[in-house]
């Protein structure tokens, strides 16, 4: 359960950052980095996943499809080695294996679902204040290209998500994530398309 956990977390993380790009950005060149990004209500796009566990020398592969709505949540839907879909909501965090629910964090009770769920729509509400509260941030632009460092001020938080570097141009092309426990984690976002078209009816569905 405890693995399990974290890969879920760690899936929802960088959801996270893909959806907050255009707000996560607080040291120097936040005005420059917020306009190189696109910032779209909805977009939908492939993953790839790298994992190295601590200890284990083969890593752990991983590939799906992701779609954010601003306003209803995010889908981290996993194709590849097993399907399952994560869905993230301001109430909840949800596991679904074969249309059925595998998990599910609730915010109210589970503190440090409750703690990420405000980071993320604090930051889908482009509420920097809050977002600085957090973390302490680094970021460099050059020639349209930006990498941002994220270390979070809460040991709560930071026990979940570790140290976080984020690389992109218009939109966020790949998420590192250094945890406490040694883990090491790179997703590579590839083929991001934006629009009212891109996320299909049953993905759609998965909000209602």
């Amino acid at each position: 359960m405890k693995l399990a956990f974290s890969h879920m977390l760690g899936r929802f993380c960088a959801a996270l950052f893909i959806t907050a790009a255009g707000a996560a950005h607080a040291a120097a060149p936040i005005a420059q980095i917020q306009a190189t990004l696109a910032k779209p209500a909805v977009m939908c796009g492939r993953f790839d996943q790298t994992k190295q566990l601590s200890g284990i020398k083969k890593p752990l592969l991983s590939n799906g499809r992701f779609c954010v709505a601003t306003g209803k949540g995010i889908l981290w839907q996993t194709l590849q080695p097993f399907p399952s879909t994560l869905r993230i909501t301001r109430e909840a965090i949800v596991q679904m294996q074969n249309g059925r629910v595998a998990m599910r964090l609730d915010a109210q009770q589970e503190p440090v679902v409750k703690m990420i769920n405000n980071v993320l729509f604090a930051l889908l509400a482009g509420d920097l204040s809050q977002l600085d509260k957090l973390f302490e941030l680094d970021g460099t632009l050059k020639n349209g290209n930006w990498q941002v460092a994220l270390k979070a001020r809460e040991p709560g938080l930071a026990k979940a998500i570790g140290d976080i570097r984020l690389d992109g141009g218009a939109y966020v092309n790949k998420v590192t994530m250094q945890e406490a426990s040694g883990d090491h984690t790179e997703i590579v976002f590839s083929d991001i398309k934006s629009g009212n078209g891109v996320m299909s009816a049953e993905e759609g569905a998965m909000f209602d």
